[in-house]
């Protein structure tokens, strides 16, 4: 079979679960990883044929696809501000969204460093996942010192690999934020944390509902916000003055979120929409007097 055919041919058997554009982004994303063809290479060689053990490994993946397992998954790998990620079913896949909390945190300390004096900044994720966050800020603030808390010891173990893989070092925590008390302060405290209510299950994809950890996806109705409350009161315990508390947010929440923070005594409370115009980050400063 040739390229093109295969192509085609994803788009049919995919059709009941996937519009055509995400079904020929699917097809483009597992041809690039078998055939190491970028998705311009694969149209201007659409009339080429397909070795055996690839059309093998091709087909595997659309099977895989059929009953509704993400192509991360089926991969094990995940692309994150410019890096690749393992990832499997103990893991949340890294989103778009949470690229620009990151992108928005790097450019943050970075503005910050006349201020720091090339003192190291201390940071804490708080729901490590497959460590995207904490590995990512590692990665490009040279002068943090970066630790991660997550309840699941799965996913600290795919977290360490990641981190292993990509040569940084992360001081791991596994412990459940509800109940976690330490005495070390931190500049920076950030956390995407469970927030989809359960109300909102029936407008989310069959993929995530059925593949990607629901310990770190979902809560109640009732209190949507526990783990941000949560994470709000450590933050007014262990950051140091002046230290900056992030988070990515359910989109619906943005102000329930701000009431929140303000209720607890943050000041400058920035809330953020992403690119495509939703609510989905906040930024909030402790004050001097939380110390």
């Amino acid at each position: 079979m040739k390229i093109g055919e295969l192509a085609a041919h994803y788009q049919v058997e995919l059709a009941a679960l996937y519009e055509s554009n995400e079904a020929k982004a699917l097809f483009n994303i597992a041809a690039e990883h078998v055939l190491s063809l970028s998705p311009n290479q694969q149209v201007m060689q659409k009339e080429t044929d397909i070795p055996f053990i690839n059309m093998q490994k091709l087909l595997s993946i659309l099977n895989d696809l059929e009953i509704g397992k993400p192509i991360q998954h089926i991969l094990e790998e995940a692309h994150f501000y410019g890096s690749v990620f393992k990832v499997n079913e103990h893991v949340l896949i890294p989103r778009p969204e949470t690229e620009e909390l990151v992108d928005w945190m790097i450019s943050v300390c970075n503005s910050l460093r006349s201020v720091h004096n090339g003192k190291v900044i201390s940071v804490l994720d708080i729901g490590t996942g497959s460590g995207c966050i904490p590995i990512t800020l590692k990665k490009h603030l040279q002068n943090a010192e970066v630790s991660t808390l997550d309840v699941s010891a799965d996913a600290i173990v795919v977290a360490r690999q990641n981190a292993l893989k990509m040569g940084v070092e992360i001081n791991f925590i596994e412990a459940d934020i509800l109940s976690y008390s330490t005495e070390q302060k931190f500049d920076i405290i950030v956390s995407n944390p469970p927030y989809i209510r359960d109300l909102e299950k029936a407008d989310m994809h069959h993929n995530v509902l059925s593949h990607e950890p629901h310990l770190a996806l979902f809560v109640s109705n009732e209190n949507p916000l526990i783990f941000y409350k949560a994470i709000a009161d450590f933050a007014k315990t262990n950051l140091k003055p002046k230290g900056l508390l992030f988070f990515e947010i359910n989109e619906y929440l943005g102000n329930d979120t701000v009431d929140m923070l303000k209720e607890k005594g943050f000041l400058h409370i920035e809330l953020r929409q992403d690119m495509q115009g939703k609510d989905r980050m906040v930024m909030a400063e402790i004050g001097m007097e939380e110390v």
